[in-house]
């Protein structure tokens, strides 16, 4: 499970990423600035390998680019839309965390932060990141579930109207020609194989005739 940690403190960054680390959180990835963290993830300009962090860490107060702002170019991306991001702020007014959230924050931690507060609100951003990708996942599957329910439903539609048929050498007219015999259209409307066998009557008449 990787992290993106945005902090423009030296002291700050290091001290967060040897508390990660030494929970078993990695690869830790570090920004020193909102521009950076951007670039990382290739929000802005062209980075070579971006980022794609289960879990970024923004500090809120930032030159620049903030925290606020780098949050919101984030959630602007359709790929990383679904990535918690908990903002890092010393300010406890509730129109700061309101900004944070509307600015697409999951979740906040107040200065100083303590290892054990780091560790559990890291652990529940994990959880739900993993939850939002399963569902993304059956959301997907559903998706294609349903695309071939539709295609099969057509098909049928399609077997609704007249079929013309051959009365001589019983082959069936596509694409305005008699090319298929009746078998090989119905195998491939239906997608299955045809069991060949014969009814009683005809045996019956069969016999008849040989008789």
């Amino acid at each position: 499970m990787s992290i993106l940690l945005v902090d423009d403190f030296d002291k700050e960054r290091e001290f967060l990423q040897m508390v990660l680390q030494k929970a078993g959180y990695g690869p830790v990835i570090t920004a020193e600035s909102g521009r950076q963290a951007l670039e990382r993830l290739d929000v802005i300009g062209r980075h070579v390998t971006p980022c794609n962090p289960d879990v970024i860490l923004m500090d809120m107060m930032m030159p620049d680019i903030d925290g606020l702002e780098a949050c919101r170019q984030i959630r602007s991306s359709e790929r990383l839309e679904l990535v918690p991001i908990i903002m890092i702020t010393a300010k406890t007014d509730a129109s700061d965390l309101q900004a944070a959230y509307t600015a697409g924050a999951t979740d906040f931690l107040r200065k100083p932060i303590t290892p054990v507060e780091l560790i559990a609100r890291v652990s529940t951003a994990l959880s739900l990141k993993q939850e939002l990708d399963a569902r993304k996942v059956r959301e997907q599957e559903l998706l294609a579930k349903t695309d071939e329910l539709e295609r099969a439903l057509k098909e049928l539609k399609s077997l609704r109207g007249l079929i013309a048929i051959c009365a001589k050498c019983k082959r069936v007219r596509s694409d305005g020609t008699y090319r298929k015999r009746i078998e090989d259209y119905l195998e491939q409307c239906f997608d299955r194989k045809l069991e060949r066998d014969i009814c009683l009557d005809c045996l019956n008449q069969a016999f008849r005739k040989a008789g």
